[in-house]
C-alpha cells in the first residue's frame, strides 16, 4: 500500500488532495465520513455523500432557528426569505453568472427543471429541438414537448477535421436523421427570426466523463449555419440548454464566459444533500420567452375563482415556482457551499481527476497472462474541437481471456460482496451507450424483444455488453478508494496463468461412493419458509404444490426475500389428506388454513414472472390482509393455475428462466433445486466457523448425501427410486443466501456467496447446487403416482 501511494504521489501528487484547505484528504475522510470505514463508495457521478459535518450544521441551524412558510410576513417567514435569497446568489456564484443577467429558479430537482423548460419553451411548427447523441433521458424527454407542437427533433454527433494549411482541428457536425410527428416532414418556408430553437448538451456526459467543450454554445447561437452546414434547421434564433448536473459537482460552467441560456443543476449530486432539490439558472431574456400556462399559489398576484382572470406575479422567480418552495431545504444548501468553498471547485476538479487518470492507467495495463487486453475504456478517444477532457467518471468493460465479454452485473455483485459500491448499466444515457458500445438499431430492438429494460439482469446479448461498468470520484474518494477498487479488479477478473486446468472452479473431485436422498423440502408459498416431509408426491411442476402460490405488493412487484426478509418467518406446511394449506407467523395471533381444492377465487388475472405468463388466481380480502400483516407491508396472496401457465415467445438462451418448455410454478429457473452435503461441508471447510451454514441456506428441494464435494456438476442427469431428472446445470446464486436468520433477526453479510465467487463463478455466474426437470413422461398413470422417499438411492447419469 505505501509503495503504491508513494507512486502514484509522484505521478499525480501536485494534483491530488488540498493543500490549502483547513484539512487535509485523509483528515476530511477520517472525520467527515467515518460512516463508510472498511467500505469503497464510487458512484459519485449517481449521488456523491454529504459530510457529517455538513449535516451536523445543518441539524444545529434547523434546531435553534424558526423558519416560517416564504409566503407570509411574520419574522419567521422573513428569515425563510433572507436565506432563499442567499442561496439563490450562491447558486449563481458556483456558475460565475451575474445576478443582473441571470436568475436561479429552484425545482424539484434537474429533471424538473428541464420539464418546465420543455413545457414553457416557445415551440412552433417551424423550432428544433438538437441535442447531442449523449444525452441523459431526462433531456431526451423533451423531445415529446417539441414533437407535440410539431417542431423538428434532431440528434447530432460530431466528427474532427483538420483545416487546411493548419495542424488546428474543427468540428465537424453528423446529423442524425430529422424527427416530426406531423405528414410534412419539410419545412414549408423558412424559419423566420421569430422561430426559437433549442440545443441542449451535457457539460459532462455521465456515460463516459467527457467533458464538453463550451465553445459550442457561441458555435451555435452565432454561426448555427456554418455548423449545421446550412442545413433549413440551422435557421431561427438558438437558445442553448446546459445540463449540469453531473458536470457541476466537479467543474461548474463559467456563465461570464459561455453564455447559456439554461443551466440546470442538482445540489445533491453537488455535496450529497438534499435531495428532492435543484435549480435552472436562467438568462433573464430568455425567461422572457417561456410560456407558462398553469399557476399556482405563489405564482400569481390575484386571481378570481368564478370567472377567467389572474394576474400573475411579475418576477422571474416568482413567476416559475409553483406553490411553496422547499424551504427547509434551500436553507440545508448554504452548508454544502461551505464545504465546497472550503475546498475550492478547481481543487475538487484536480482532485477528483487525478484520481480518473489513475484509475484509467491502471486499467488500460492489465494484461491476461496470454497478453490479451483486460480492460476497453470508453471516451478515451474523444474529440478535441468539441471535448476538453474527461472529468472524474471511468465507464468501461471487462474481457476474459478468449476475448469474450464479462457481464456488467457480474463486476457489479462481485464488487458489492467486496465492499465497492459502483454503478453499471447505461446510465439513463441511451445515446451514449449505443455509441460507445457500438449498438446499431436492431441491436437495439433486437434487446428488447428479448425482454431487456433498464436495470436489469440482461447484461450481454448477442455476444454483446448492454451496458458499462462505471466508477466515478467525489471530492472526499481517496487514493486508498482507487487502489482498492484496482485491487478488486485484478484479483477478480486478470487470469495469471494459462494452466486453466488447474484453476478450473467446478472441477469436482470424483468419487464411485453411492448416493442417497437425505431430505425433501416443500415450498408451497415462494420465498416463504418451507416444511420437511418424509415422502412427497411428484406432478408435471416438479414436486406437487411447491412454490404454486406467491405474495404480489399492491404496485404489481413480486415479493421475495431479498427485499421483504420477513417472509422467511411466514411458516408453511400442506395436510395432503385434508386437502390443507396451513400458515403461520409471529407477527399473526391466528393460523391461516387455506383449502386447496377450493376454486371460488375472487380474482383471476395474468402476471409475468421470469419469462412465464401465469393466469392467476387471487382470494379474498381476509387472506391478503392475514399476510400484509405477516410481511408488515400490503400484498396480495396469488395461486399458479398450472393448467394455464404458458411460456412466453423467447427463446432459450434469451429467458432469464431457463427451463422455459417446461410446466413451471412460480420458480426461478427451474422445477427442482438439488444441493449435496458434501459441496456444503467443502464450502464451510472454507468459511470461518462462525459464518457455517447448512444445506438449508440455499433452499434445496431435494438433498443428497455420498460422493465427493460438487460430483453433482458431472451429472447429466439422476434417477431416484422410479423418477427421472434432467439435470439443467448449476444454479446461479444471489444475495440471498446471505441472509442469515440466527436469533430471530435478519443478519446480512457477504458469505457464503463471497467465498463462492472465489472459486465456484462460471461464465458469469456464481453455481451451487444442480436444477432439474422431472421427466413425468417417463411414469404411467397419474401424474402425481410417483413419490420421493427420504432415503432413496440416487443413481447419477454421467
Amino acid at each position: 500500500m505505501e509503495a503504491a501511494r508513494k507512486q502514484f504521489l509522484n505521478e499525480f501528487g501536485e494534483s491530488y488532495g488540498y493543500p490549502n484547505a483547513p484539512k487535509t484528504i485523509d483528515e476530511i475522510r477520517a472525520t467527515e465520513f467515518k460512516r463508510i470505514d472498511g467500505n469503497v463508495y464510487l458512484d459519485h457521478a449517481g449521488a456523491t455523500l454529504y459530510s457529517e459535518l455538513q449535516m451536523e450544521a445543518i441539524f444545529k441551524d434547523l434546531t435553534t432557528t424558526v423558519y416560517g412558510n416564504p409566503h407570509s410576513q411574520s419574522s419567521s417567514s422573513l428569515t425563510s426569505s433572507d436565506i432563499v435569497e442567499d442561496a439563490r446568489h450562491q447558486v449563481l456564484k458556483i456558475c460565475n453568472a451575474s445576478p443582473k443577467e441571470y436568475k436561479c429558479i429552484f425545482t424539484s430537482g434537474a429533471t424538473s427543471a428541464l420539464k418546465l423548460i420543455g413545457e414553457a419553451f416557445p415551440w412552433t411548427n417551424e423550432s428544433t429541438f438538437m441535442y447531442t447523441i449523449e444525452n441523459h433521458n431526462s433531456v431526451l424527454g423533451i423531445r415529446e414537448y417539441a414533437l407535440n407542437k410539431g417542431a423538428s427533433a434532431l440528434a447530432i454527433d460530431f466528427e474532427e477535421t483538420e483545416k487546411i494549411g493548419s495542424n488546428k482541428s474543427s468540428i465537424k457536425v453528423t446529423q442524425y436523421p430529422i424527427q416530426k410527428r406531423s405528414e410534412t416532414r419539410v419545412l414549408e418556408k423558412e424559419p423566420t427570426g421569430d422561430t426559437y430553437n433549442l440545443f441542449a448538451f451535457p457539460t459532462e456526459c455521465n456515460f463516459s466523463g467527457a467533458r464538453f467543450n463550451l465553445d459550442l454554445i457561441d458555435m451555435i447561437k452565432e454561426d448555427s449555419e456554418r455548423v449545421l452546414e446550412g442545413s433549413q434547421h440551422s435557421r431561427g434564433c438558438w437558445m442553448v440548454l446546459l445540463d449540469a448536473a453531473k458536470g457541476c459537482s466537479t467543474d461548474p460552467p463559467d456563465l461570464s464566459k459561455h453564455k447559456a441560456d439554461f443551466v440546470v443543476i442538482s445540489f445533491y449530486k453537488l455535496f450529497g444533500y438534499p435531495t428532492g432539490l435543484g435549480a435552472l439558472i436562467v438568462r433573464n431574456e430568455a425567461a422572457k420567452l417561456l410560456k407558462k400556462t398553469y399557476f399556482s399559489g405563489g405564482t400569481v398576484a390575484a386571481s378570481i375563482a368564478d370567472i377567467d382572470f389572474v394576474k400573475r406575479r411579475e418576477g422571474i422567480e416568482e413567476s416559475f415556482e409553483d406553490g411553496t418552495l422547499s424551504f427547509l431545504n434551500i436553507a440545508s444548501i448554504r452548508h454544502g457551499f461551505n464545504i465546497l468553498n472550503t475546498l475550492s471547485m478547481s481543487a475538487i476538479s484536480r482532485h477528483t481527476c487525478s484520481l480518473a487518470r489513475y484509475t484509467r492507467n491502471m486499467l488500460l495495463a492489465l494484461r491476461h497472462a496470454n497478453g490479451k487486453e483486460v480492460c476497453k475504456i470508453y471516451g478515451l478517444h474523444c474529440l478535441k474541437a468539441a471535448y476538453s477532457g474527461l472529468g472524474p467518471i471511468v465507464s468501461f468493460n471487462l474481457k476474459r481471456p478468449d476475448g469474450s465479454w464479462v457481464g456488467h452485473r457480474e463486476v457489479e455483485k462481485l464488487a458489492s460482496l467486496s465492499g465497492i459500491q459502483l454503478r453499471t448499466g447505461c446510465f439513463c444515457n441511451p445515446g451514449a451507450c449505443a455509441k460507445y458500445l457500438g449498438l446499431s438499431h436492431s441491436d437495439l430492438l433486437s434487446n428488447i424483444e428479448a425482454g431487456h429494460v433498464c436495470w436489469d439482469d440482461y447484461d450481454i446479448l448477442n455476444g454483446k455488453p448492454t451496458g458499462a461498468v462505471r466508477v466515478s470520484f467525489g471530492y472526499m474518494s481517496t487514493f486508498e478508494d482507487a487502489l482498492k477498487f484496482m485491487n478488486f479488479i485484478a484479483s477478480s477478473f486478470v487470469l495469471l496463468t494459462t494452466n486453466t486446468k488447474s484453476l478450473n472452479p467446478l472441477r469436482p473431485l470424483q468419487s464411485h461412493l453411492s448416493h442417497h436422498l437425505t431430505s425433501i423440502v416443500v415450498y408451497p408459498i415462494k420465498s416463504c419458509s418451507g416444511f420437511k416431509v418424509d415422502s412427497w408426491p411428484l406432478s408435471s411442476t416438479g414436486l406437487l404444490y411447491d412454490r404454486e402460490w406467491l405474495l404480489k405488493s399492491t404496485n404489481g412487484e413480486i415479493l421475495t426475500q431479498k427485499k421483504v426478509p420477513e417472509m422467511y418467518y411466514i411458516n408453511t406446511k400442506i395436510n395432503l389428506k385434508l386437502g390443507i394449506l396451513h400458515v403461520e407467523s409471529p407477527r399473526c395471533k391466528e393460523k391461516l388454513s387455506i383449502d386447496l381444492k377450493c376454486d371460488t377465487f375472487s380474482i383471476v388475472e395474468e402476471i409475468n414472472v421470469h419469462a412465464q405468463r401465469y393466469e392467476v388466481l387471487g382470494y379474498d380480502n381476509n387472506i391478503d390482509e392475514w399476510f400484509s400483516k405477516a410481511i408488515g407491508r400490503p400484498c396480495y396472496l396469488l395461486r399458479s393455475s398450472c393448467r394455464n401457465s404458458n411460456p412466453l415467445n423467447r427463446t432459450k438462451n434469451m429467458a432469464t428462466c431457463r427451463d422455459v418448455n417446461t410446466k413451471l410454478n412460480f420458480v426461478n429457473e427451474a422445477q427442482v433445486l438439488l444441493v449435496s452435503e458434501e459441496s456444503v461441508s467443502d464450502l464451510n471447510s472454507r468459511l470461518d466457523s462462525d459464518r457455517f451454514v447448512d444445506p438449508m441456506r440455499f433452499r434445496p428441494n431435494l438433498t443428497v448425501s455420498g460422493g465427493g464435494p460438487y460430483v453433482e456438476d458431472t451429472w447429466s442427469g439422476v434417477k431416484i427410486g422410479k423418477s427421472h431428472f434432467t439435470s439443467l446445470g448449476g444454479c446461479n446464486r444471489c444475495q440471498m443466501i446471505n441472509l442469515n436468520y440466527g436469533g430471530g433477526e435478519v443478519q446480512k453479510s457477504n458469505e457464503p456467496l463471497a467465498t463462492l465467487a472465489s472459486y465456484r463463478r462460471a461464465k458469469g455466474k456464481i453455481l451451487f447446487g444442480i436444477l432439474l426437470r422431472y421427466e413425468c413422461g417417463n411414469e404411467v398413470g397419474e401424474e402425481t403416482s410417483s413419490w420421493l422417499q427420504v432415503g432413496e438411492e440416487v443413481h447419477p447419469d454421467i
